[in-house]
C-alpha cells in the first residue's frame, strides 16, 4: 500500500489555485487515469477551465459552487462529487471566508475509459 497526503506533492500553482498532481509524487507510476487536488484558497475563484477530458471530483473539505459554460453555479457540498463532461468550461468558486476549499480530482480521457 501506498499513502499520499494533500500537501507534501509538489505544488503546481494556477493562478491562487494550490494544485497538486498524482504525477509529482514519488512511487506514482502509470495509472488508468490522472488524478490531483487542489485547493481554493478563503473567498477564492478559480481560473476558467476547459480542456477534453473527463473530471470527476469529489469535495473533500468545504463547500464548491460549480459553475458550468456561465450557467449559474450549483452547489456541491463536502462528501458530494461532481462529473464535468468533456470540453465543459468550469469554474470553481469557495464561498467561505474562513477556509480554503479541498477537492480530489480524478480525470481522463474518454476513449480511455471505453477502450479500457
Amino acid at each position: 500500500m501506498r499513502t499520499y497526503q494533500l500537501g507534501r506533492g509538489e505544488n503546481r500553482p494556477v493562478g491562487d489555485v494550490d494544485v497538486f498532481r498524482w504525477d509529482g509524487y514519488e512511487g506514482v507510476g502509470a495509472m488508468p487515469f490522472r488524478a490531483m487536488w487542489y485547493r481554493v484558497p478563503a473567498g477564492g475563484i478559480s481560473p476558467a477551465d476547459q480542456h477534453p477530458e473527463l473530471e470527476l471530483s469529489i469535495v473533500v473539505r468545504g463547500d464548491a459552487a460549480v459553475e458550468v459554460d456561465g450557467r449559474e453555479p450549483v452547489e456541491v457540498a463536502t462528501g458530494d462529487a461532481f462529473l464535468l463532461e468533456s470540453g465543459e468550461r468550469h469554474v470553481i468558486h469557495n464561498r467561505r471566508d474562513s477556509e480554503p476549499l479541498v477537492i480530489f480530482s480524478a480525470y481522463w480521457y474518454e476513449k480511455e475509459a471505453v477502450n479500457g
